[in-house]
């Protein structure tokens, strides 16, 4: 069996996020074979401009590294605070770079949040990745809900519920992914 890779994006820049941390125990908790990374990147990009996002571009090269990590991976997690009843800015951002390439066009997503009272930017997420033609995973979308415990990914791995969800998020993220490849 290959390497299963699933790159892992965090909708928030803070440096101790709930968010940034359940993915990371994701990566703890994950299956042998499975190998979860977490991209760093999104608040690096620049201001979406589609004349810079034109046919034959040259692309800035961290939108490059954004692109090259999603094409190299099998499937995407991605875990996102809501703002203002909203995406945040730098994730939005990042997903308006990848509307015009191939890298998101059927690729398996699952959708993890940590807040139970962050609904309304899940749900606009996963509008957004749906219009991007990503494949949302049915049984990969779960509130693992963290609600301001401040645990970080050691203590989230530790803990058998929060670890169990994740590990079955990762699970049905990695079965929808190998069914629609073989």
């Amino acid at each position: 069996m290959t390497t299963f890779r699933i790159l892992a994006i965090s909708g928030s820049l803070r440096a101790r996020s709930s968010n940034t941390e359940l993915l990371k125990a994701a990566a703890l908790v994950a299956a042998p074979g499975t190998v979860v990374g977490l991209f760093d990147g999104i608040g690096a990009l620049p201001h979406f401009n589609p004349d810079v996002d034109a046919e034959g571009a040259i692309l800035p090269v961290e939108v490059e590294r954004l692109r090259s990590a999603i094409a190299a991976s099998d499937a995407l997690l991605i875990s996102s605070p809501e703002y203002a009843h909203g995406v945040p800015g730098s994730l939005k951002n990042a997903l308006d770079w990848l509307v015009s390439g191939p890298e998101m066009v059927e690729k398996p997503v699952a959708l993890l949040n940590a807040s139970s009272r962050s609904t309304h930017a899940h749900l606009s997420l996963a509008e957004t990745l749906r219009t991007m033609s990503a494949a949302l995973v049915p049984g990969a979308d779960d509130v693992v809900a963290l609600d301001a415990r401040k645990l970080d990914a050691a203590e989230i791995a530790a803990d058998r519920e929060l670890a169990g969800a994740l590990r079955r998020a990762l699970r049905a993220l990695e079965d929808f992914a190998r069914a629609g490849t073989s």
